[in-house]
């Protein structure tokens, strides 16, 4: 299945990562883009459709601030 790209947006010293969420199966490429924007924290924002401690593993924080079934996308926090 095609998903766009990731959106980044950017307000006053805070950027964001809008993206959708991976599988397992996805996970890797999901990590890879994660750090080609430096990521530092996730926050999930939907539900849970991969193993966060691999993400974890890659010294990327997953903070999971509620959890709502039916958002389709995932919203990630980047600190600069």
């Amino acid at each position: 299945m095609n998903r766009p790209a990731p959106v980044e947006i950017t307000y006053k010293n805070m950027r964001f990562l809008i993206t959708h969420n991976p599988t397992n199966a996805t996970l890797n490429k999901f990590i890879e883009e994660l750090k080609k924007y430096g990521v530092t924290t996730v926050v999930r924002v939907c539900e849970a459709t991969y193993d966060s401690t691999l993400v974890g593993k890659e010294g990327i924080q997953v903070l999971v601030s509620f959890n709502i079934t039916y958002l389709p996308m995932c919203f990630f926090v980047l600190y600069s």
